[in-house]
């Protein structure tokens, strides 16, 4: 198994990067996923067609990380069914994740797609709050709230999650496709074995009894589209 790197928690004094950790702890963690968002296309399982980034480039590195919170399922995803992957930072626990190597611009053109909109010069992000607080809420939507866990060789380790709390929403169970692609991820980052990303998984709110550890197991024997 790789080494799992650790998180510096302290903010980083760079306020304008080039490069950032893009952190996901939810079907993103899969290359593949990722692709789609980065190049454009559609994946099987997913009913929607990715624009891509303006920068098409797959991110320099992909390493494993574990960020301090909880990840749960919530909302109704019209691409996969079943709740989508969030992440409260507030709360205590681990969350499984991997941090990809990406442009500014690349984060900003993934964090555009996830709230459905196209990439574009106008969706750039304004970092400055994020990386000087540690948390910046851009509005109201599902994907709009951004966290800076830290650094890792100096760059930003960053994701973005919703502006609500664990508690503050109802728990959704996520879609087979989903929680393949997911775990599929985590499994590819080589640091966690499959019994521990299945059980990790299958402890998560809204995964929770509706999914076993048994079952997310067999989702990963299967492989990433099914078979």
């Amino acid at each position: 198994m790789k080494a799992l790197p650790s998180i510096d928690p302290t903010l980083p004094l760079d306020w304008h990067p080039e490069h950032v950790w893009y952190t996901s702890y939810g079907s993103n963690t899969h290359l593949d996923r990722l692709a789609a968002y980065l190049r454009g296309g559609r994946l099987p399982g997913a009913a929607r067609e990715y624009p891509g980034c303006r920068n098409p480039a797959m991110p320099a590195r992909s390493i494993p990380v574990e960020l301090t919170g909880a990840m749960y399922f919530a909302t109704e995803s019209s691409v996969w069914g079943g709740g989508r992957a969030f992440y409260d930072p507030e709360v205590d626990g681990r969350v499984l994740a991997r941090a990809h190597l990406v442009t500014t611009d690349q984060f900003a053109d993934i964090a555009a797609q996830e709230m459905y909109r196209t990439p574009g010069p106008d969706l750039d992000l304004d970092l400055t709050d994020v990386l000087s607080q540690g948390r910046a809420v851009l509005g109201e939507g599902r994907y709009e709230r951004l966290v800076c866990a830290g650094q890792v060789d100096g760059l930003p380790v960053l994701t973005f999650t919703a502006p609500w709390g664990i508690h503050d929403v109802r728990w959704v169970p996520p879609s087979a496709a989903y929680v393949r692609f997911l775990a599929a991820g985590l499994l590819s980052a080589g640091a966690w074995d499959e019994d521990a990303i299945a059980s990790y998984v299958a402890s998560c709110p809204g995964a929770t009894d509706h999914w076993s550890p048994e079952e997310v197991a067999a989702l990963l024997d299967a492989g990433p589209d099914g078979h």
